[in-house]
């Protein structure tokens, strides 16, 4: 008799099971949202884990190459938004950590597993800014890069995702606009100006066009997360549309390019673009970059260095709970 009962058990626990995941794919072919009190399968939750907190791990660690910038910039205004901006990008890490911590995973995991050198971010941010042209072109490019790869994501299957990336989107795109004015007024200044600009582009330029990850055929991750709705273009598609909008830009700045391939082809309707130095791509990725060593140090010295805040926090909330439920405490 108990074993007959154990195995029915076992038999509505696997159809319940079997219900859940029918209405999570029914779900998602009705582009509809998932929300944190869904159930959804646990490789959708850890691929969700994973990549917005490689996200918020990437806004954080982006503060530092324009942080080195603030107390040298040409002016009280060019300060005031680099600031602005270094503000913003704080903000879009905690709306994604936010977001990540939906899913049942707690912050200081996450950030410890960065701190760790465990998880990633994005490899852009492992390049040193070397000139004031180079804040414009993270502005102008590598902005403009994660817009175009952002806003799709505004239409993630994960709702609290989804949300978060809206506002992020407005606020990224501020920021692509201001570092393109920004290299606009130095490529009309001085010849020195514009061979400043000239050489950032140069230096960025190949980097940015990596940022939207390994070409289709060897992204390990993109079937998938395209199949669930997590994304919804993939990295070659993307890195085209940034590439064409990018091409009259460049024209409008003054300046060139560093690709001799690059040319527009009437068949396609597309530009056409040289080959990717993806062995370049692989050895940022994997933490033998310019900057990697520097900005995982800066990263650990600043949750070192703010271990009184969090804990000064910590004890202030502990206060508040105690004063607002004393017979608790």
């Amino acid at each position: 008799m108990y074993t007959q009962a154990m195995d029915l058990s076992r038999e509505s626990s696997a159809k319940t099971a079997t219900d859940a995941e029918r209405a999570f794919e029914a779900r998602i072919a009705a582009d509809r949202k998932v929300e944190p009190q869904d159930w959804m399968p646990d490789a959708y939750r850890r691929t969700l884990v994973r990549q917005i907190s490689q996200h918020a791990h990437s806004e954080i660690v982006g503060m530092l190459p324009e942080g080195n910038w603030v107390t040298r910039a040409p002016s009280l205004k060019r300060k005031a938004i680099l600031l602005a901006k270094i503000q913003d990008e704080g903000g879009h890490g905690l709306y994604l950590y936010s977001a990540a911590e939906t899913l049942g995973t707690p912050r200081s995991q996450m950030q410890q597993a960065l701190l760790d050198g465990r998880a990633k971010y994005s490899s852009i941010f492992n390049y040193p800014t070397l000139t004031w042209a180079d804040v414009g072109v993270i502005g102008w490019l590598v902005d403009g890069a994660a817009i175009m790869n952002q806003i799709p994501l505004c239409r993630c299957s994960y709702g609290p995702y989804a949300r978060a990336m809206i506002r992020i989107c407005k606020e990224e795109s501020f920021h692509q606009r201001q570092g393109f004015e920004s290299l606009l007024t130095m490529s009309r200044g001085t010849d020195s100006q514009l061979a400043m600009v000239q050489d950032a582009v140069n230096r960025w330029w190949w980097p940015v066009v990596m940022m939207f990850g390994p070409s289709d055929a060897e992204s390990i991750h993109s079937a998938q997360t395209m199949k669930w709705g997590i994304k919804r273009i993939s990295n070659d598609e993307l890195r085209q549309k940034f590439i064409d909008a990018t091409v009259p830009q460049a024209e409008l700045l003054g300046i060139t390019l560093p690709d001799p391939d690059l040319r527009w082809n009437a068949e396609r309707g597309h530009y056409d673009h040289g080959p990717i130095n993806w062995d370049e791509f692989w050895q940022v990725v994997n933490g033998d970059g310019p900057c990697n060593r520097e900005r995982l140090q800066a990263r650990r010295d600043a949750h070192e260095r703010g271990a009184w805040v969090r804990e000064a926090a910590a004890a202030h909330a502990r206060k508040r709970s105690e004063r607002a439920h004393p017979a608790a405490a």
